[in-house]
């Protein structure tokens, strides 16, 4: 079997429109599998929305799923908030070796204050 790496960085947004995330720098898993890739933040307030998106080598950001309340699901990835609102997990499915790539997690609130 194959091993697929995926690399995760850690991102973090010091504005007053964004709030600080934290991810595990990679993750390793064999091919096939199912992935989940965790985002801790500080809290997802009503107005604040939790974005994905990933990075190909040499590729610009590839944006993936996003959410504003709850979790949401489409073709490809699923997006689930933990009951107590202070993470989010990416799920993909059977991954294969051109799923890898670095995936960024994002807290944005859906209105800036000035």
């Amino acid at each position: 079997m194959r091993l697929v790496t995926g690399v995760i960085v850690l991102l973090t947004f010091g504005t007053r429109c964004d709030s600080k995330v934290t991810q595990p720098i990679s993750q390793e898993v064999t091919e096939g599998q199912e992935v989940n890739l965790p985002c801790s933040h500080q809290d997802i307030s009503t107005n604040m929305n939790v974005f994905w998106y990933r990075q190909f080598p040499n590729q610009g950001p590839q944006f993936l799923i996003q959410t504003y309340k709850t979790n949401v699901t489409d073709q490809m990835v699923s997006l689930t908030i933990s009951p107590d609102r202070k993470s989010s997990t990416l799920s993909l499915p059977p991954v294969a070796l051109r799923d890898t790539a670095v995936y960024y997690c994002l807290l944005q609130r859906a209105q800036c204050e000035k």
